[in-house]
């Protein structure tokens, strides 16, 4: 996976032909032929610049004063359009790099949702690690290099062109040893250097963002931390993760080192050689001082066009393992990141049907991978107004069973009924607390509804929350909540968006844990006016808020339990 091959330039092609081939490949084009074109007319200006350069030694060393002002003269008039357009095409070629990168960002960002891509990730063999650097940071290098590179084999293209027609007219022998020179030097670089660079920057990449995603961990649970006394755990394993990375980088920059003293002496000697090959022209009178001084310069501007590859391998080596990891990104999100399943001839999935009540129909379920069978022939209907409890210890699949009714588990064999999901509305054990204001908190996940401060006030009552707007300062102020209220406050809150969102189904997963019974019992005499739900949980007092009971304690056989059977439910 980390040679450096042919394969790049077809794996660089895969990401970047969604951007030039998009809605907005006209304004995209229409400014790289705009770079394209300041490029070759400030190149034309360096041909220009050489020349003269090379007549003003030519002026001094003859004594010739009315040429020496008159190219003085030349020089400066060109400096004064040649800056202003050398610094127009890195400004566009950055504006462009800019644009690309808003483009693809967005676009990775959609596929990453789609689907529900970022979660199936979690269970995908593709051993995509740290998704969100490969969003951030390979897509800014990937839109930024590419640029740089492309336009520097186009810059390369046009000094070549160029600046050969100087050299030919100076010295036809420098021209062929130039080619030879930089062919002979290209090989043995990429030939050399290609695969252990491109691997060590690969694994750098991929250490680095280890070590500053366990750094992350840190700060997201450190109060965790704190509480099981685990700073030197963390610490070391820190530390670890810094010593990989460190003791890459060592290697890494060795190999740049034995690089680094080939390219040093390597490019050394278009600085000589040319002095070498016009120095008898010079001493026989057959050409004037100032033709070396061009000839140097066109030698040097021709010879490191050639050299591009071997100018550029360190960086070009990163770029190419920052492609590799954006490319193995791409691919998995192409196929939508499904769990890769075992050989077989056939693979079933529980199918999932749209319908007013939720109903399981012979139910098999397993885990993503296969491996183990979960929940086996259940059938069960909940209708409208009702309240289920299922119930069991830990690790039966009660919250399987919960994600196999939000379509996010499928493996296996049955029909879920259910309505749509933007009539169901799943609390989880953990709650999630967004990043933005209290209203958004509790708005979430319909953000767009219009809610006047006085309603949001009396949903803060229902769930025992009445002073939580005047502590955190108003609906409108952002609070990192996760940090600020407790884990029973959190449930209390999400229990807030049940009934401002009101759904037609609830799915609680532990939902009143972290509760006292008067909360828990509180919170569930809430549900009661019209809102059917689905409960998962451990405490008994939780029979008493609902119609039926799903009990998973007698392995492997699953039971009903209520006073009365309903006649809906079988195994």
């Amino acid at each position: 996976m980390q040679r450096f091959n042919p394969n790049i330039f077809k794996e660089f092609w895969s990401i970047a032909k969604s951007y030039w081939s998009s809605e907005e490949k006209w304004h995209a084009r229409g400014l790289l032929l705009l770079v394209v074109l300041l490029s070759l007319s400030y190149t034309g200006l360096s041909v220009l610049l050489n020349n003269k350069r090379g007549a003003l030694i030519s002026a001094l060393s003859t004594q010739d004063e009315a040429r020496f002002w008159q190219t003085i003269l030349i020089f400066a008039g060109t400096l004064v359009i040649y800056a202003p357009l050398y610094a127009g095409y890195v400004y566009l070629r950055s504006r462009l790099g800019l644009q690309w990168r808003r483009w693809l960002t967005n676009h990775f960002i959609e596929r990453y949702f789609e689907n529900r891509a970022y979660y199936n990730l979690n269970y995908s063999d593709a051993n995509i690690d740290n998704p969100d650097q490969r969003i951030a940071e390979d897509i800014k290098s990937f839109t930024q290099e590419s640029l740089t590179l492309l336009l520097a084999v186009v810059d390369s293209v046009l000094a070549v062109g160029a600046f050969s027609g100087v050299l030919w007219g100076i010295s036809r022998p420098l021209i062929l040893f130039l080619v030879f020179y930089a062919l002979v030097g290209t090989l043995m670089t990429v030939g050399v250097f290609g695969k252990p660079l491109v691997r060590l920057n690969f694994e750098q990449l991929k250490k680095e963002a280890n070590f500053r995603f366990s750094l992350v961990r840190v700060r997201e649970n450190a109060e965790a931390i704190a509480f099981y006394h685990g700073e030197q755990r963390e610490s070391d394993q820190i530390k670890d993760r810094f010593v990989e990375a460190f003791d890459n980088f060592k290697r890494l920059i060795f190999w740049e080192l034995n690089l680094n003293i080939l390219t040093n002496a390597y490019e050394f000697i278009p600085f000589i050689l040319p002095a070498i090959v016009v120095a008898p022209s010079i001493f026989a009178g057959e050409l004037e001082v100032g033709k070396l001084t061009e000839a140097q310069g066109a030698f040097i501007r021709v010879f490191f066009s050639l050299n591009l590859i071997v100018a550029r391998f360190q960086s070009l080596s990163t770029f190419v393992a920052g492609v590799k990891r954006l490319h193995t990104f791409s691919e998995s999100l192409d196929i939508g990141l499904t769990v890769k399943e075992p050989d077989s001839t056939e693979q079933t999935t529980i199918k999932t049907e749209i319908a007013d009540s939720l109903v399981l129909e012979d139910v098999t379920l397993q885990t993503p991978n296969r491996q183990r069978t979960l929940v086996e022939g259940l059938s069960i209907k909940l209708s409208k107004g009702e309240g289920m409890l299922v119930s069991g210890p830990s690790g039966c699949g009660k919250s399987s069973l919960l994600r196999a009714i939000a379509g996010l588990w499928d493996a296996g064999t049955g029909t879920i009924k259910r309505p749509t999901l933007d009539q169901i509305l799943f609390l989880p054990q953990r709650p999630y607390m967004i990043l933005g204001t209290l209203r958004e908190q509790m708005l979430y996940p319909n953000m767009d509804a219009t809610v006047e401060d006085s309603q949001l006030r009396q949903i803060l009552i229902q769930v025992n929350l009445p002073d939580l707007e005047q502590r955190s300062g108003g609906f409108n102020v952002e609070q990192n909540w996760a940090e600020v209220l407790s884990l029973g406050e959190q449930q209390r809150l999400i229990f807030a968006r049940l009934l401002l969102n009101k759904p037609s189904y609830a799915i609680l997963d532990e939902a009143t844990s972290a509760l006292d019974l008067e909360n828990e019992k509180h919170l569930y005499q809430q549900l009661q006016d019209g809102i059917t739900f689905l409960s998962v949980g451990h405490r008994e007092s939780l029979t008493e808020y609902h119609q039926y009971i799903l009990d998973f304690s007698t392995a492997p056989t699953l039971s009903l339990k209520n006073s009365e059977t309903p006649p809906s439910a079988s195994f």
